[in-house]
């Protein structure tokens, strides 16, 4: 798989991918995440490509004091192929060079799947209780 920053003529094809993961919520648009991420360390959004196919996301980023994950997606009919811890092997590494300490991630409390994939990368579950208050509806 090949590593390279998301381009804008990317869009169709990730939320495509996205919707395929079942990453996708009808409180999210998937369009203004991706012009969100754009305008905020836009080149740490990051796909993966094989034989020319997205196979795979993930968006990075760092506030100064933790890196955060968001929309780690691979192909559904290219899952345990490696691609996934690949694809966070970058992220990390861009995370770290940045003077990155700790990455934090959310994750469904029904995705068992991802709870056990991030386990086996060396995540961890915190004791801590995540918050969040919507500050602009996306209808």
């Amino acid at each position: 798989m090949q590593i390279r920053n998301y381009h804008a003529d990317d869009e169709a094809e990730v939320i495509s991918l996205w919707r395929r993961s079942g990453l996708t919520r009808p409180w999210n648009d998937p369009h203004k995440d991706i012009a969100r991420k754009m305008s905020v360390q836009s080149e740490w959004f990051l796909v993966g490509e094989l034989d020319g196919q997205m196979i795979a996301t993930v968006m990075a980023g760092y506030d100064g004091h933790r890196g955060w994950i968001n929309y780690l997606a691979v192909d559904p009919d290219h899952r345990r192929g490696g691609h996934a811890r690949a694809i966070m092997q970058h992220a990390e590494r861009l995370l770290r060079e940045a003077g990155c300490p700790k990455i934090n991630l959310q994750i469904r409390k029904d995705n068992a799947d991802a709870i056990a994939f991030y386990e086996r990368i060396g995540f961890c579950e915190d004791d801590v209780v995540s918050f969040g208050k919507r500050l602009i509806e996306d209808p």
